[in-house]
């Protein structure tokens, strides 16, 4: 009785910490679920869908997507500059709304040039929602709680997307077109009331033509690409971002054509991974509240999932036991890094965007992790299979590496930011790059 009274009492203290508070916060919780509900539903049933249903070789396919995949690189940044215009929860509201039409296009799809056109509309809107979002929570939420509730966004996503996965597991079993259908349809739907949830938020007033005003050029010349230092520690922390294919693409890949471990294991990592992530992110976050706090953990991100890459090596040749043993201890050094990658993450994109400016700074710090999703699935293959223990080697150093570069980086973007920006009144100059966010600020002028 006691352990049960224990337990309910360390679950409920996890709501709270999870939970995002009433109001803007927690519907942004709510949309996190929505729309991670319809991702979980549509990724896990994509392929099938695609290749059986729609009929799509299984190689078109994959050239399809990465040819979208470089159609919402290209196309974040303007998109990202139209938010700081119009304002990101306007553009946010488009993005749902095209995103319904194009889900509901794929059910109309007859042919590969059909289906690359759609591809390719719905990766532009995929690749620059998850901008449009940060800087939303940026303007909804303000400086103080903006990298907490981005963490309790990612819990609830990993909880929508076991969900939606779920019930794609559901619709796959079923194995029949109606059921496939139905999941693509499913999440055309959930765009849609992700656009009811947008109706119900308060937005500040002003912030589009304020950002207009400070950021000319039109949404075609990004200054933020143009920020070099910038760009290089987006760069960094989307090369970080590389532990998503070696979980989802490499390590798979190397259970089950490298270890003896069992091949239920691939998906006993995936839900271990999830479920670690669920519980453990928003108290993970607390440190990368400043841009110097998240550079450190970002260091420690690298060298975690280094950590974690040493262990994948040796998990190969010695039974069942052992080599299970090694991959469950690698995915636990694994979900540490990510932990602390996904916090730097919130942290160093905020922090070091100019107030009025986070749509378009959002958008360049996505860059990174488009790179990543566009050529991670190949490195993977190339390395964890193709070479071996030397393949996770090699990963290894990079991760390291990487780890030790954040800190001077975002020390050196400071340090030019501190000697360009003129000291405001009073003689005290700004710090982090004009990343406090007032009220006043967000005022109409």
């Amino acid at each position: 009785m006691a352990d049960a009274r224990r337990c309910s009492v360390a679950l409920r203290a996890w709501f709270r910490e999870s939970l995002p508070a009433a109001g803007n916060a927690r519907r942004l919780g709510v949309l996190t679920l929505i729309q991670s509900l319809g991702l979980g539903v549509f990724l896990t049933s994509s392929a099938v869908f695609f290749t059986r249903t729609l009929g799509i070789p299984a190689p078109r396919v994959g050239l399809a997507l990465s040819v979208a995949g470089l159609c919402g690189l290209v196309c974040t940044v303007p998109i990202g500059r139209l938010a700081d215009r119009l304002g990101a929860g306007r553009v946010l509201a488009g993005n749902f709304l095209l995103a319904a039409a194009g889900f509901t296009a794929y059910c109309l799809v007859d042919g590969f040039a059909a289906f690359l056109a759609v591809a390719c509309a719905i990766a532009v809107l995929e690749t620059s929602a998850g901008a449009l979002q940060a800087s939303l929570t940026d303007a909804l939420v303000g400086e103080a709680a903006r990298v907490r509730v981005s963490a309790q966004m990612r819990s609830l996503f990993n909880l929508g997307f076991l969900g939606g996965a779920a019930l794609a597991g559901a619709a796959i079993a079923a194995g029949t077109a109606t059921a496939l259908y139905a999941t693509v349809l499913a999440n055309a739907a959930l765009q849609l009331v992700s656009v009811a949830v947008l109706l119900g938020m308060r937005l500040p007033a002003g912030a589009g033509p304020r950002a207009a005003a400070e950021a000319p050029g039109g949404v075609l010349r990004s200054a933020a690409l143009r920020d070099v230092r910038y760009v290089a520690v987006s760069l960094v922390c989307g090369a970080l971002e590389l532990y998503q294919p070696l979980l989802t693409v490499g390590l798979p890949l190397w259970i089950v054509t490298c270890t003896d471990a069992p091949a239920l294991l691939v998906s006993g990592l995936l839900i271990l991974d999830t479920v670690l992530v669920l519980l453990f992110q928003v108290a993970v976050s607390g440190g990368a509240r400043t841009p110097a706090g998240a550079a450190r953990m970002l260091r420690w991100a690298g060298w975690a999932l280094g950590a974690s890459c040493l262990l994948f090596a040796v998990s190969a040749g010695h039974g069942a036991l052992l080599d299970s043993a090694a991959l469950v201890a690698g995915a636990l050094v694994l979900v540490l890094g990510e932990l602390y990658q996904a916090s730097a993450s919130w942290g160093l994109s905020f922090g070091l965007a100019p107030a009025g400016r986070q749509g378009e700074y959002q958008a360049v710090f996505s860059l990174g992790r488009g790179l990543q999703q566009f050529a991670g699935p190949w490195l993977m293959t190339s390395l964890v299979v193709g070479t071996a223990a030397t393949g996770w080697l090699v990963l290894a150093a990079v991760f390291a590496l990487l780890g030790l570069a954040a800190p001077p980086l975002v020390r050196g973007l400071e340090k030019a930011r501190a000697r360009t920006e003129p000291a405001p009144a009073g003689g005290r100059p700004d710090h982090m790059c004009h990343t406090r966010t007032t009220e006043t600020s967000r005022r109409a002028p």
